[in-house]
């Protein structure tokens, strides 16, 4: 005999009841992020056992490596900082407030969602998991019977589908930029600017049917009210973000209420900030690297509060969406030291080569970045692991190198859809687990691999091999 909510789910179309099954099995089985952390520190070991490295020398390299990520650790605590800062201003936020009045149904608001996380993640993914979690909030107290997993779910596709397509990318970024390129990996590549990178159309192309197959995806997968976990379901409750400050209650606040010293110190950071893009050798894009995407992320964020007081009050609000960042990077670092600092690289690399011919290539590369991806998920870190082997072999069979930066963009990503790691900001904001929104990452992950590997390997034909730029 059906349950009334069982005989509901059957009248779902068949990709509702599939992400339907997905999500709820996610919330069963799904672990902890930091189990995924752990778990890969085990798998490392073990292949790299199976390549015949001394347990000793991955437990050393391992270890040593633990604090080997706390310069980008604390880079990333501040993407999220500066993300939550701007987003929460009184302007962005009547900005989220006014877009979360357009959807009327469910389906609409999940796929509207969609869209933003994407849009705004080509110009920051910190900006795009705070803007986009905050969005669903907004959207779960307008959007009667809205399932919150799905909306949590298309509130992470920025990170999972096209943030490295664009001005997030820290490969392109590294490879526009010369004074940021090892030199050992600059006599391989040579410069590759933006225009070889992001701006070739084949990538704009790539970009714009991944958003468009996302938005379809989650339109079509997001559940009747009938069958939504909404977020009432979990015990959610509606908390807006405070715009208001209480009044002064003692003469040694006046300079928190006062605007004063925000706009002189917004006003000598914005000068520093043209001076580094007025004076950049590459031009003002090759400036645009985490630490400058911090500082002006930071510097809105303070001119738009407008008050130390406000400021300080967001920073406090977004602290604990960092506390998963700040615990599980270390742990990769581990990984990340047993792959580099042993010859797990080395073998991966010299197998990579030997598999690999001109048309196979691209599609190789694809499929050996995503693997990669689940247990290095930071696109930077894993670049600089990557970068050399692949583009010399790139060099070798005639592949186009802008474009091999872009098949390690667009592939990079895919684990995103399903690994937790990046997953921790937005968590923190929507209070849910991993588990939670990890069925509907699936999802796309079954329809993006595909996708995503045959767009790469396609394109790749249509793109003529250029020399390095010395």
């Amino acid at each position: 005999m059906q349950t009334p909510r069982e005989q509901a789910a059957v009248q779902e179309g068949s990709v509702v009841r599939l992400g339907l099954r997905l999500a709820n099995w996610s919330e069963k089985w799904f672990p902890d992020p930091l189990i995924f952390a752990l778990l890969g520190i085990v798998v490392v070991f073990v292949v790299g056992l199976l390549l015949h490295q001394s347990p000793g020398k991955l437990a050393i390299q391992g270890g040593k490596n633990f604090w080997a990520l706390v310069p980008f650790t604390m880079q990333m605590v501040m993407i999220i900082i500066g993300g939550y800062v701007v987003a929460s201003t009184p302007a962005v936020y009547r900005l989220i407030r006014a877009l979360a009045g357009i959807p009327k149904t469910p389906k609409g608001a999940v796929a509207m969602v969609a869209l933003f996380s994407m849009l705004t993640s080509l110009i920051s993914w910190g900006l795009s998991l705070i803007f986009s979690g905050l969005f669903v909030r907004e959207l779960a107290h307008r959007v009667k019977g809205m399932d919150y997993r799905a909306a949590g779910a298309a509130a992470y596709l920025g990170l999972g589908a096209v943030w490295a397509m664009g001005l997030s990318s820290s490969a392109a970024m590294l490879m526009a930029t010369k004074s940021s390129i090892p030199a050992s990996l600059f006599s391989i590549s040579g410069l590759i600017p933006l225009t070889q990178t992001l701006f070739l159309w084949q990538s704009i192309a790539t970009t714009a049917i991944l958003i468009t197959l996302s938005v379809l995806i989650c339109y079509l997968s997001t559940p009747s009210a009938e069958n939504a976990r909404t977020a009432e379901s979990y015990g959610i409750e509606y908390q807006p973000i405070r715009s208001a400050l209480e009044p002064k209650s003692k003469p040694g606040e006046w300079l928190e209420y006062s605007p004063l010293l925000t706009i002189l110190v917004a006003a000598l950071l914005c000068w520093y900030l043209i001076d580094v893009f007025r004076t950049s050798p590459q031009g003002a894009l090759a400036a645009l690297d985490l630490n400058t995407y911090n500082l002006m992320f930071i510097t809105v964020g303070l001119l738009l509060h407008w008050r130390p007081k406000r400021f300080m009050r967001a920073v406090a609000e977004c602290i604990p969406a960092t506390g998963g960042v700040l615990i599980q990077f270390p742990f990769y670092a581990v990984i990340f030291g047993m792959i580099v600092g042993t010859g797990i690289a080395d073998a991966l690399a010299k197998l990579f080569a030997s598999i690999s011919t001109h048309n196979t290539y691209p599609l190789l590369v694809a499929i050996y970045s995503a693997v990669l991806g689940v247990f290095i998920p930071s696109g930077g870190s894993k670049w600089i692991i990557e970068a050399p082997y692949v583009l010399q072999a790139a060099n070798l069979h005639q592949v186009h190198l802008g474009w091999v930066v872009q098949i390690y963009n667009a592939s990079e990503a895919l684990p995103n859809l399903v690994n937790p790691f990046w997953m921790l900001p937005l968590l923190g904001i929507l209070r849910l687990k991993a588990r939670d929104i990890v069925g509907y990452g699936m999802l796309q992950l079954i329809v993006h691999v595909p996708v995503v590997f045959f767009l790469c390997w396609l394109f790749a034909h249509y793109i003529p091999y250029v020399p390095p730029m010395k």
